[in-house]
């Protein structure tokens, strides 16, 4: 894989170059034809995914109404990153939403790696935060707004 590549993608944009090449060095590629599943709820999750062709659908089956998406993840988006930080199940099921190429890292591979560079592990990790972050808000927002509108019936 290019490191370029990489550098395209948020999750790596504050990397050195470096960095790029040794993240680039343990990441494998994998397609999935359109409505394949990648990974579904609660499945162990031991790799992490960048999108770089085509789209992903995150998505949550609700009892008695069925596929509820979440998000339609774009090409330099990854996800799947939640089973590189602990050992829970996967919390929702990823499908391709269209043909796509997906960049995968092991856990195994990038715990290794960030041992072996503190700096590296930095960088990666406050991302990963700032990620959490914001989808916990997103999530808040939408709990928020569904509380307001079963409210009003």
């Amino acid at each position: 894989m290019d490191p370029t590549q990489l550098k395209q993608i948020p999750l790596f944009a504050n990397l050195t170059p470096a960095h790029l090449a040794s993240v680039a060095a343990i990441a494998a590629t994998k397609s999935f034809k359109a409505n394949e599943k990648i990974f579904e709820e609660g499945e162990v999750g031991g790799e992490m995914f960048l999108i770089a062709t085509g789209k992903v659908r995150i998505s949550k089956m609700v009892p008695g109404v069925g596929e509820e998406a979440l998000a339609i993840l774009e090409p330099g988006s990854y996800f799947g990153e939640m089973a590189l930080i602990d050992d829970t199940p996967r919390s929702a099921d990823a499908t391709a939403h269209q043909a796509c190429t997906l960049l995968t890292i092991q856990k195994s591979a990038l715990e290794t790696l960030m041992l072996a560079n503190k700096d590296l592990a930095y960088e990666l990790l406050t991302t990963f935060v700032k990620t959490l972050s914001g989808r916990l808000r997103e999530t808040n927002d939408k709990i928020k707004a569904f509380f307001a509108l079963s409210a009003r019936y």
